[in-house]
């Protein structure tokens, strides 16, 4: 007797997560690590790929799409207005919350002499190396993520995913130009914006068959890598347990309180919305990598509007990382326990307009945090050698981080769509 029933994708996902913890055990205990490495991880390479590869045409087509549907000038300022509005006001409140979790539990304090010793050794070129990538941005002005934002050659950061805010800004530049010419003008490239998009959508659909495999991939290398550094997870548990722990409590309590106050929104069914998305950017670590199933999800699920999760979503890729935020303020914090430094007043609400700002210019791939982490320590008169202490366990709570990113993408797109009525029912064709 055939079985046809169809298991939807995060149970597939799940599997996968499952299937590759089991893979990475059993190849900690029976030496194969090497095969691992080599035979298993490139799958989970690839399917990271894939999804980098339609995150900037994505993006491009989704943000002009997006734009010039909505027809009424005045309806895309409100709507641009509330949604940078929501993402600079939910990126402090995390902020705040992670400076809150730090000054009380004071993970840094507990840290031996010898343990830090020990990592600032082990990562000593490794911080060498993202000091100079951020050497660039430390040396500029205060102004320099909004100088950042303009490209100055667009082909150029359309194969740069860390240039996601120049394709941002392109892209809305692009629409804004659509829109302030006659209808006649732009219909064929109206028509054409519409083909592409269902085009990148059924790119969405094959790729996301391969999800389940490369979520396996992924997990089964993880672990692999990982099983020669208990002492690290041992020695940095309190940071790991509460930088976790906080992230989940934004999960499960600050963002349902954003819905609840907010939104119409029921709770369990964002949450079963947009389980996929999460599973998919804790696997990749990648916000613009999830984009594609963030956008699918919300718009099939919640029903959300195209035009506003195609304009809300990209935007946040790139300006909504507010587990980031808190995860670089908590990070901060710790390293300066860690060296004994007593910071001041001044110097925490340094750190909170700096991690903000950090947060809004830290690309949505995996490692951007770190680069910006340097830039905020500095900013506090914290040693950056400090990273040593915490790069050991970066990748575990990277993959946290994303999951609760585009969760606030998610939620901030409910109350905007809920503002504006444009969620909870079928568009008209």
């Amino acid at each position: 007797m055939t079985n046809n029933r169809k298991y939807p994708l995060w149970a597939k996902i799940i599997l996968g997560m499952f299937l590759g913890i089991i893979w990475g055990l059993v190849a900690v205990k029976t030496g194969m690590e090497d095969f691992t490495e080599n035979w298993v991880k490139p799958w989970g390479t690839i399917f990271i790929k894939l999804l980098k590869l339609i995150a900037v045409p994505l993006i491009f087509v989704s943000l002009v799409k997006g734009i010039t549907s909505v027809t009424d000038i005045s309806k895309l300022g409100r709507i641009g207005i509330k949604t940078i509005g929501l993402y600079v006001f939910t990126t402090v409140v995390a902020v705040v919350i992670g400076l809150i979790f730090v000054n009380v539990f004071k993970p840094g304090n507990s840290f031996s002499q010898e343990s830090r010793n020990k990592f600032q050794q082990q990562y000593q070129q490794n911080i060498a190396e993202k000091e100079a990538l951020a050497e660039g941005v430390k040396s500029g002005s205060p102004l320099f993520f909004f100088e950042e934002m303009v490209p100055d050659n667009i082909m150029k950061a359309a194969g740069d995913n860390s240039k996601m805010l120049q394709i941002i800004f392109f892209s809305i530049l692009f629409a804004v130009a659509m829109i302030t010419l006659k209808v006649k003008q732009i219909e064929v490239v109206k028509s054409l914006f519409d083909g592409l998009n269902d085009i990148i959508l059924k790119i969405v659909d094959i790729v996301m068959m391969f999800a389940p495999v490369g979520v396996f991939a992924l997990l089964s290398a993880l672990i692999a890598e990982f099983s020669g550094d208990s002492d690290l997870f041992v020695a940095l548990g309190k940071y790991a347990a509460l930088t976790f722990f906080g992230i989940l409590f934004m999960i499960l309590t600050v963002y349902p309180i954003y819905l609840k106050l907010f939104t119409k929104v029921k709770i369990r069914k964002f949450y079963n919305a947009i389980f996929p998305a999460q599973m998919v950017a804790f696997s990749t670590s990648s916000s613009a990598a999830t984009l594609p199933v963030t956008l699918k999800q919300c718009k099939e699920k919640l029903k959300i509007s195209k035009s506003v999760a195609n304009f809300v979503l990209p935007v946040g890729v790139t300006i909504n990382m507010d587990a980031t935020a808190f995860y670089q303020v908590i990070s901060a914090v710790f390293i300066a326990q860690v060296f004994g430094l007593d910071l001041t007043i001044s110097q925490q609400l340094a750190i909170v307009l700096t991690t903000t700002l950090a947060s809004i210019g830290a690309p949505g791939v995996p490692g951007g945090a770190i680069i910006m982490l340097v830039i905020v320590l500095s900013s506090a008169g914290i040693p950056a050698e400090g990273l040593a202490l915490i790069m050991g366990i970066e990748r575990p709570l990277d993959m946290m981080r994303t999951a609760a990113n585009i969760t606030g993408d998610a939620t901030v797109a409910s109350i905007v769509a809920s503002s504006e009525n444009e969620i909870g029912s079928e568009e008209p064709e």
